[in-house]
């Protein structure tokens, strides 16, 4: 591929020489092999050029779910690895969340290998359980060598204490990435929304921030006593943000991260009773908003996901008590944070995190690999079912305004735009 973009802005705090000036780049067979102010076409090039075109380092998701394989209806490989593109990301980080799951080395190969071919690259998380059920270590070790970068029941707690601290010490040896989602089941009882006026007010039965948080500080202690490597995903309460906080001044090494929609929305919003708004952990108080918001300025919370997840309509057109769990969020992501932060910020929140998952990080300059993201950052319009690509239309961003236009991405030496 070889192509050349005119008159792009580029944003990479980490690079002062470029950071925010304009400049043509010159990509051959997908390496950048020049940048300068202005550069003139030669033979068989692409140029490209678009109106206020900005680029950054390519954006990453650390929470991402399709349904392939076993809930095909829901999202394809091939067809979530396209909204991934077209929403600007170049990697992502695909949860367990199939059937059957991905608990041993042979699933996590089928997983690399049918998004292979494709210029987003899927970095597939094994589960840290067989069957995530909680009970015995899947094959963590090979899973690893097989491509897994980490290893997480999605979106169930591990309620065995003893088995988290095994796992946190086992891991060591090769360096695994343990995650523990921050759910107290039994606190959490049949809660089902933010446990408070508003769980009071329209009548559903409420999940305490105590049910995060109570699991954060354990699953801590344990990572104190342990050592190792331990992600704690989609945190929602304030004082959660305070706890991670204490144990990163202590020196531990945890990381976390935030779904988008709890930056936005409150738990006002479950006046409407609509099921897109049934997410877990689930949507908190102002006063958690603005903790999560300040904890990532300070650096506390990691990093952003979209914690995209498609439900069958079947699942999300039900009674509210009924309903699954879970948003698409792909495409919204930068949409919302561009509008909540600056761009810089907005842009650098959804660069993080490739590090933690054991992946190389991505650099604009000569002689890179290109692995850029292609946006316009003033462009804005209202979010509409015409505008989403997933094949699951359980949005709660329907009707919100984003700040940002993605035209695309340059990577694996292809070009979506």
């Amino acid at each position: 591929m070889n192509i050349l973009l005119k008159s792009a802005t580029i944003v990479d705090k980490t690079n002062s020489k470029l950071h925010l000036k304009k400049r043509d780049i010159l990509i051959l067979n997908g390496t950048i092999e020049e940048i300068s102010t202005s550069i003139k076409p030669a033979g068989n090039i692409k140029t490209l050029k678009l109106k206020n075109l900005h680029v950054s380092a390519g954006w990453f998701d650390s929470s991402v779910s399709f349904g392939e394989p076993g809930y095909e209806e829901r999202e394809t490989i091939k067809n979530g690895i396209t909204v991934a593109a077209r929403s600007g990301y170049t990697d992502i980080v695909l949860n367990p969340n199939t059937y059957p799951l991905p608990d041993s080395s042979g699933a996590i190969v089928f997983l690399k290998n049918a998004a292979k071919e494709h210029p987003t690259k899927l970095h597939p998380l094994g589960t840290l359980t067989v069957l995530s059920e909680g009970n015995d270590l899947a094959e963590l070790y090979d899973m690893q060598n097989s491509g897994a970068v980490g290893f997480y029941d999605f979106k169930r707690s591990i309620a065995n204490s003893n088995l988290l601290k095994i796992a946190l010490q086992y891991s060591q040896d090769f360096k695994g990435l343990v995650c523990s989602f921050p759910m107290d089941k039994q606190i959490m009882s049949k809660g089902i929304v933010n446990e408070g006026i508003s769980s009071t007010r329209v009548g559903l039965k409420g999940i305490p921030a105590l049910a995060e948080e109570l699991q954060i500080a354990r699953d801590l202690f344990i990572l104190e006593y342990t050592g190792g490597c331990l992600h704690i995903p989609t945190i929602s309460t304030g004082k959660s943000v305070r706890l991670i906080g204490e144990a990163k001044r202590k020196g531990l090494n945890i990381s976390c991260s935030v779904a988008v929609h709890n930056l936005l929305f409150s738990d006002d919003v479950l006046d409407s009773f609509d099921s897109n708004y049934k997410v877990l952990p689930p949507l908190r108080t102002k006063k958690d908003i603005s903790a999560l918001i300040k904890g990532l300025k300070e650096g506390i919370i990691d990093f952003v996901t979209s914690d995209h997840t498609p439900i069958d309509i079947e699942e999300k057109r039900i009674e509210f008590d009924n309903a699954a769990y879970g948003t698409i969020g792909l495409e919204n992501a930068f949409g919302i944070l561009n509008e909540l932060f600056d761009t810089e910020t907005a842009v650098t929140l959804l660069s993080k995190g490739r590090e933690r998952f054991g992946l190389s990080p991505v650099t604009i300059k000569k002689g890179s690999l290109a692995n850029l993201t292609l946006f316009n950052p003033e462009s804005e319009f209202i979010y509409t079912k015409k505008h989403c690509n997933s094949t699951s239309k359980n949005s709660m961003f329907f009707g919100e305004k984003m700040k940002g236009k993605i035209y695309g991405i340059i990577a694996n030496n292809q070009i979506i735009v």
